[in-house]
């Protein structure tokens, strides 16, 4: 089966070990990305670049069935989210963010979702993607959620660049963050030991 053919599918990693589990991920011929930005840091002697991970606590990955323990038995991983395609995350998605992060869009990890006005974006790398507004100043900053992980990353972009959706979305976007928070410590306390 053709790699391409395969669905992205969401490892949970212990928080700071992502890099470690891409290495061990490596070795083990898996197909895996990790979306990491820039940030600098300033330490108390100097001030330093640093490459951080867009989603903490995750790695994408792509892997034939037959490879399911090898990476599920990687030190540094909690668990592989679902096996739904709810719990996949697209080749758009992960090719939007890939060239969002190499085309120098300022991409960073957003921990909570304000409510706000839901919008989608019209133009560049995110054009048709949907988010929440959270920030109206000189630049539009809108949330997005990755569906799989519950997860969310924030955009800047100027305010003609959105077209405004409906306003109670923001909600329906928390209760589903929630599910997914519910449905993963269901899945936790399900398991076996």
């Amino acid at each position: 089966m053709d790699s391409h053919e395969l669905r992205w599918r969401v490892l949970n990693v212990i928080t700071n070990h992502e890099k470690r589990v891409v290495e061990h991920l490596m070795v083990r011929s898996v197909e895996q990305y990790l979306p990491l930005f820039a940030e600098r840091s300033k330490w108390s002697d100097r001030v330093v670049n640093l490459e951080r991970p867009l989603f903490p606590g995750y790695v994408f990955v792509r892997f034939a069935p037959e490879q399911r323990i090898s990476v599920i038995s990687v030190p540094g991983v909690v668990h592989l989210l679902g096996d739904t395609d709810r719990d996949t995350v697209s080749e758009v998605e992960i090719a939007r963010i890939r060239e969002g992060l190499a085309s120098g869009c300022l991409l960073r990890p957003h921990r909570g979702i304000a409510v706000g006005t839901r919008a989608r974006v019209l133009q560049g790398v995110f054009a048709g993607a949907e988010g929440i507004v959270t920030d109206l100043r000189q630049h539009c900053k809108i949330v997005m959620a990755l569906s799989a992980t519950g997860q969310s990353f924030s955009l800047e972009v100027d305010v003609e660049e959105i077209e405004v959706l409906a306003k109670s979305a923001a909600k329906d976007l928390g209760a589903r963050r929630r599910d997914a928070v519910l449905n993963g410590i269901q899945q936790i306390t399900s398991m076996r030991w």
